[in-house]
């Protein structure tokens, strides 16, 4: 796991000391690709964090610990800080959740002009979470047996190999945050009890990828700590096609990959909590909230979602 210090310097200003795991501090090339593209968001005028130089010039350094055969070598970055809470920890309205919608389709957008000779290492096709990968998820279903939701789980595999994987050519695509959760976002108070984003975090899923999965990804996420979870996805669809409208065959997947995102994350957390026990809390975080929502969506099924999520959105489109 990634470990956040706060540091405070003599005048009071806050940085981030974020050192990274060891398994993703091997890849310097991602790593620098991911700073480069924090510092491209932040001069078009999203809230990134960005990496400030070392004494000798660098943004980010390798450090060595441990001794013998045990050493390990970690990235260590100082990053800015950035004010407010994540909107998992905040009562936002759904405008608020519109201007996110909108927010996530502009970062995507706007990394579309993004320029390095690295961006091939954002090909990432071993990542265990993208949706092309989904179906692997079924070699690690044993962790929910005797849960009655491994059902929904096949259930959602099955529907994503007739439905969804035969669409993926189909989409639009490009470099994406791959992570725009409600971890991952931070908003402060603004007028009338809205909120305005003050911060976009965390760009280690950066890759190459269909824009509908970063949509899905947000639209999953957000539901989890919502009191009114499927007023979510209209109001996150409606901003994201204010800048980037979705296809047919996007708009036709979009359930099926709200779920399946459920579903990696509630297998994947309960593989991980087997694996790491010290951390199983924070791995688990969303297993109460998106083992109900899953169960939801699934048993109110996928043409009365879509109709909900679907006119939702051309009612903001109206409104906005």
């Amino acid at each position: 796991m990634d470990q956040n210090f706060l540091v405070k310097d003599a005048e009071g200003t806050r940085y981030v000391l974020k050192i990274m795991n060891s398994e993703e501090s091997k890849d310097a090339t991602l790593l620098g690709l991911q700073t480069l593209a924090m510092s491209f968001l932040l001069s078009r005028g999203v809230p990134a964090q960005t990496a400030l130089c070392t004494t000798t010039g660098r943004l980010m350094t390798s450090e060595e610990t441990g001794c013998g055969p045990g050493a390990q070598t970690f990235c260590v970055r100082l990053m800015t800080y950035l004010p407010g809470d994540t909107i998992a920890q905040s009562p936002v309205t759904t405008q608020d959740l519109y201007r996110v919608g909108k927010l996530a389709a502009n970062i995507d957008k706007a990394l579309q002009q993004l320029q390095s000779p690295d961006l091939h290492v954002l090909q990432r096709d071993g990542v265990l979470w993208t949706f092309p990968n989904f179906c692997l998820l079924e070699d690690y279903l044993s962790v929910m047996d005797g849960d009655p939701l491994q059902d929904i789980v096949r259930a959602v595999l099955d529907q994503f190999r007739s439905h969804v994987q035969p669409r993926i050519n189909t989409f639009q695509k490009g470099i994406i945050h791959g992570d725009l959760s409600d971890q991952n976002i931070l908003v402060t108070p603004g007028g009338g009890g809205h909120h305005e984003v003050s911060g976009v975090l965390d760009f280690s899923f950066l890759m190459n990828g269909c824009y509908v999965f970063e949509l899905a990804v947000s639209i999953m996420y957000l539901m989890l700590e919502n009191p009114r979870p499927l007023d979510v996805g209209g109001a996150v669809l409606a901003g994201w096609e204010s800048i980037m409208p979705l296809n047919e065959e996007e708009k036709d997947s979009l359930f099926l990959l709200v779920l399946a995102r459920f579903c990696q994350s509630l297998v994947y957390g309960r593989f991980n909590a087997r694996r790491y026990p010290d951390n199983k809390k924070f791995i688990l975080t969303t297993a109460e909230s998106g083992s109900r929502l899953l169960t939801e969506l699934w048993e109110r099924g996928k043409t009365d979602v879509e109709q909900r999520w679907f006119k939702d959105a051309s009612v903001f489109s109206e409104e906005s």
